[in-house]
């Protein structure tokens, strides 16, 4: 049976060090030459994604963005990209700002680069959450005095919001009463205090995106390792949905079973287990 696995990053395959293992590198990247469907679906751009899989190589795209874009690591460039509606910028941006909450908005710029956009002032969570992300190459932030269309343009990708428990959950309510949009809300997975939400246009999500990926490459089922409430949707739609040892409450209780934590490489070891059983 041609299987395609599918692995969150963040506290799934990476470890507590935040890095793919060297054991993990080595096993995906063996399979994925013998030729097994292995792949990454995240809330990461490529910007970060590929120096974390600088030594594991995969033959098929990346799931990006929460499912908004995918990225052909080959070739080094967007494919299937999902821009949110170019209507709803404003309300958005002014439903961010009634709950306290100042956007990073995403935008495919050109080629393979994301442009960034937020206001100069930020919280201590936003300015950590950037200065693990500057300096990169293909992403590129560009600091505002004010978000308006006029300054970020009229199709983003992404608007991602960083604070409060309370603040973004209540955001997050209101915005899915809309209707109109995909809203993803999960806590920090080492401050529970920290929430984070991403907005993107309707129907974007991982799920929707390990679908299409499916098809993609005609595989006949699907497995998916997930560990933070993001992943639910996969799990929705997978054949096998496992849940690492570390991963929240509802995490576990809706897997089909689960292995061992992010920090002992348990994502690869199981993959290797059950391609070779396929």
């Amino acid at each position: 049976m041609k299987r395609l696995f599918v692995t969150d990053m963040d506290g799934t395959l990476l470890g507590n060090d935040s890095l793919v293992s060297e054991t993990s590198a080595g096993i995906i990247s063996d399979l994925s030459r013998e030729g097994a469907l292995i792949t990454v679906a995240t809330a990461r751009t490529p910007a970060t994604v590929e120096p974390l899989l600088k030594n594991t190589y995969t033959s098929i795209p990346a799931i990006v963005m929460t499912g908004a874009a995918m990225w052909d690591r080959t070739n080094r460039r967007y494919i299937d990209v999902r821009a949110l509606p170019s209507d709803s910028v404003t309300a958005l941006l002014d439903s961010f700002g009634r709950h306290g909450i100042s956007p990073f908005v995403y935008t495919l710029s050109s080629g393979a680069n994301i442009t960034v956009f937020h206001t100069r002032s930020l919280s201590r969570q936003e300015e950590n959450f950037y200065m693990e992300r500057s300096g990169l190459r293909l992403k590129e932030f560009r600091f505002v005095n004010s978000l308006k269309p006029s300054e970020i343009g009229d199709s983003p990708i992404l608007m991602l919001g960083i604070g409060p428990d309370e603040n973004i959950m209540t955001l997050a309510g209101e915005l899915r009463r809309t209707g109109r949009l995909s809203i993803s809300a999960f806590h920090d997975i080492f401050n529970h205090d920290i929430a984070y939400i991403e907005v993107f246009g309707l129907g974007v999500s991982k799920a929707s995106a390990v679908t299409r990926l499916k098809e993609m490459t005609d595989a006949e089922s699907v497995t998916v390792y997930g560990d933070n409430l993001n992943d639910l949707t996969m799990f929705d739609i997978a054949d096998e949905a496992v849940a690492v040892e570390n991963a929240f409450p509802e995490v576990r209780e809706k897997a089909n079973r689960v292995i061992g934590s992010n920090s002992a490489s348990s994502v690869a070891l199981d993959i290797k287990e059950h391609y070779k059983a396929c």
